[in-house]
């Protein structure tokens, strides 16, 4: 029996029309379903589980881009961007450096390193590029060098010299690890050009997973790679497994514990349930489909119930500690106001072996409402700064059960006041430091696409063109056009190199 159901675009996976679509519940679960006049009808799983479904959708705010660079004239999502129908500003960029690859993964959603061309943006089009997203109203904070295979690229560390130039206080690398195992010095080549964070491909703690998402055994070469950071100085290790039922997903716990093993220099796990684009056989579709709340209860059920359903919350559900720190400091914040049904986390401190959520001992819905509140006072008078820190003072410590709560937070963290006052980044920088991050980021494909996520997506690519463009409108409809439009073919490349 149905018993919900709204109305939203999507696309048709074979023309990539938009068409009308219902996201409807049936069954405990969250479908979608669509009808293309050319091509027919398409149904496929929104998400695993309706009841967190619904809990999440309590977390929707209305946030607005940090830029407008485009009209509607089209519409959502082929007006990108951002065009005035975007609805979150960038929270992280991705540039890519490069479409070429020293791998050949079956999975590959940018169809990395077979296209028969080369693309890769001059220093003076990253410069370019990089300077537009630093122009963003707040500067976009963090940016991730991808591909292709980013390591490979000549330069990659005066790219990322340059970043930091620009201003950007993270910069991150997406990398198979591949470059990273075979030399100690690039790993320390790039920590002293001022690279903050790996985000390196990891699927598993046995080679399978690696055989069928990448086509070759890899574990080792990830754990060298690991082992050079550690060596080279690069301690922010951001494990990403690429989630395929069938494949590894009975291998989340093990990751987990594997991140548990090396926490320091590996601060997070970051799954990505696998988005039926690029390489991947459609045929696999159904069979492979995972979502968001298949993680949480398989890492639930892998952790012997350490690291509950209820640890986790959707990526908004931090907006109010924006909107405080902004009313606090009078500037403008970094604002997640994402889908919440886009990704979700927790964090999570190790202590005796044991797994604490800090939904475990912190009242993390009481102390964000108190936050939004706190922000509204501060803004409507001169007198609201000096009430919320008399508030903060009195009544701030009821968020945090001392009792329940780790001996590593009780030493490092005083007082909820000084949590606050370091401001977003330097307070979510100690947390990193303290736990470890578990999240998950479903990135859409044609067949699952819902217009309303995109209009809301803050993980943008930047492009030669001058564009910024939502992650998944770019790898599904845009993604050929671009790399088309600033490539040379692999012929005429290959000539230019032998002069």
């Amino acid at each position: 029996m149905n018993e919900w159901k709204m109305r939203t675009k999507s696309l048709c996976p074979q023309c990539l029309k938009v068409i009308d679509a219902e996201v409807y519940e049936s069954n405990g679960k969250i479908l979608i379903k669509k009808k293309c006049e050319e091509h027919g009808e398409f149904e496929d799983t929104y998400w695993s589980d309706a009841e967190l479904y619904h809990k999440f959708a309590n977390w929707q705010y209305e946030g607005k881009a940090g830029i407008r660079l485009t009209e509607t004239e089209q519409g959502c999502p082929f007006d990108c961007g951002l065009c005035p129908e975007h609805k979150s500003s960038t929270m992280l960029a991705i540039i890519d450096l490069t479409n070429r690859c020293n791998q050949r993964c079956p999975t590959c959603f940018a169809n990395a390193a077979v296209a028969g061309y080369v693309y890769e943006p001059t220093m003076k089009q990253l410069e370019e590029m990089m300077k537009l997203l630093r122009s963003e109203v707040p500067p976009c904070p963090a940016v991730q060098f991808a591909g292709g295979e980013p390591t490979i690229r000549e330069g990659i560390t005066d790219i990322i010299k340059m970043a930091r130039k620009i201003g950007f206080p993270h910069v991150q690398v997406a990398t198979n690890g591949i470059a990273l195992a075979k030399s100690e010095q690039f790993c320390r080549d790039l920590k002293e050009a001022g690279l903050h964070t790996v985000y390196l491909q990891f699927d598993g703690v046995t080679d399978e997973p690696y055989r069928v998402l990448r086509g070759i055994p890899a574990l080792k070469t990830k754990i060298k790679a690991i082992e050079n950071c550690r060596r080279g100085g690069l301690h922010s290790v951001v494990l990403v497994p690429t989630l395929m039922k069938g494949v590894n997903e009975h291998q989340i716990g093990d990751i987990v514990k594997f991140a548990v093993k090396n926490l320091d220099v590996v601060r997070g796990v970051n799954v990505q349930p696998i988005s039926f684009e690029g390489r991947i056989d459609e045929s696999e579709r159904k069979q492979g489909r995972i979502t968001i709340p298949d993680f949480i209860k398989l890492l639930e059920e892998q952790t012997d119930g350490e690291i509950p359903r209820e640890s986790f919350y959707p990526v908004p559900f931090v907006v109010p500690f924006s909107y405080f720190v902004e009313a606090w400091k009078g500037k403008p914040q970094l604002e997640f106001t994402v889908h919440p049904h886009c990704g979700a986390a927790t964090y999570v401190f190790i202590e005796d072996g044991k797994y604490i959520p800090i939904t475990e001992f912190v009242d993390v819905e009481g102390l964000m409402e108190f936050l939004e509140e706190g922000a509204k006072e501060i803004k409507k008078s001169r007198m609201g700064k000096l009430k919320t820190m008399a508030k903060l003072v009195t009544s701030g410590g009821k968020f945090i059960d001392r009792e329940k709560a780790p001996k590593t937070f009780n030493k490092n963290f005083s007082s909820l006041t000084d949590i606050l006052e370091k401001g977003n980044r330097d307070a979510l920088a100690e947390f990193h430091r303290k736990t470890l991050f578990i999240g998950a980021m479903h990135f859409q494909d044609a067949y699952n696409f819902d217009l309303e996520r995109v209009k809301r997506c803050g993980i943008h690519y930047a492009t030669p063109d001058g564009r910024i463009i939502p992650f998944c409108s770019y790898n599904a409809i845009h993604r050929p056009s671009v790399e088309k439009a600033f490539s040379v073919p692999i012929a005429k490349r290959n000539a230019a190199a032998e002069e």
